[in-house]
């Protein structure tokens, strides 16, 4: 397919999934049940690391663990007992337990009583002279900034991906475009502004990677950081600006229509 095909083509699969419409099956619903810019932030980041396996199961275990925040999850984080996070004690997720769990919830305390948003978690690791890119060195930065806190189980590392790591990084990459694209059509928030649509990665899985290659979009085998870089690099010639938009149409032909 030719290049200009090809994009009107992507354009009108982002125009039928990016809608209103699509958030209630989504994981993004889960963020979308807070109007508070940190509650965003919050119910966003957990919901993204939770985002591995069926779609339904990873919005009701969102779900559960925002109740058992009280519905309030910035109040909880910054304002809990020790008795509040016994509540915590049952939850789980997969091979998210209860140690990641209270590491998560010391380290975004720990962030929130310095800083205002979680956007400068990521923003603080931007240096005009390096020579990665600026996705990368977010992400690089904000995995070893995650992990500065004493008492850090070990377990609990496999759960924040980085590049150095080689990872896609699928799941931040998607917290990134739900908290950073601001095309207001009602599905991401675009409620980070430090940020530019042009730096983001695609998220990408084994159902994106599929399609890119079915595509011709993608040719390297591993999926992997370096397949991550690949496509976004191809996306960009279709929207230099804004190229992560075509998950959209990369997720729903992979996920929704099976292609």
């Amino acid at each position: 397919m030719e290049q200009q095909t090809l994009k009107e083509f992507f354009d009108r699969k982002v125009a039928e999934y990016n809608k209103p419409a699509f958030i209630k099956d989504d994981p993004v619903c889960i963020p979308h049940l807070f109007t508070k810019r940190q509650d965003i932030e919050i119910a966003a980041f957990f919901t993204a690391v939770f985002s591995w396996g069926i779609r339904l199961t990873i919005i009701n275990k969102s779900k559960e663990l925002m109740q058992l925040m009280g519905m309030a999850p910035y109040d909880f984080i910054t304002g809990h007992t020790d008795k509040d996070l016994q509540q915590l004690l049952a939850f789980k997720h997969r091979t998210f337990n209860t140690t990641d769990l209270l590491y998560f919830v010391e380290f975004l305390r720990h962030h929130y009583q310095h800083h205002k948003s979680l956007e400068d978690a990521f923003t603080m690791h931007l240096f005009k002279e390096s020579d990665r890119e600026e996705a990368e060195q977010m992400l690089v930065g904000f995995n070893k900034y995650f992990f500065l806190l004493e008492h850090l189980p070990t377990r609990t590392k496999k759960h924040i991906a980085t590049p150095e790591r080689n990872s896609t990084c699928k799941r931040l990459n998607m917290f990134l475009r739900w908290m950073v694209r601001n095309d207001k059509k009602g599905v991401d928030f675009g409620i980070w502004k430090n940020i530019q649509p042009a730096w983001l990665i695609c998220p990408v899985d084994l159902h994106v990677a599929r399609v890119a290659k079915r595509f011709n979009l993608l040719e390297r085998k591993q999926v992997d950081w370096q397949a991550a870089l690949e496509l976004t690099g191809y996306l960009r010639t279709l929207d230099a600006a804004d190229p992560v938009k075509y998950d959209f149409a990369l997720f729903g032909l992979g996920v929704m229509e099976r292609y």
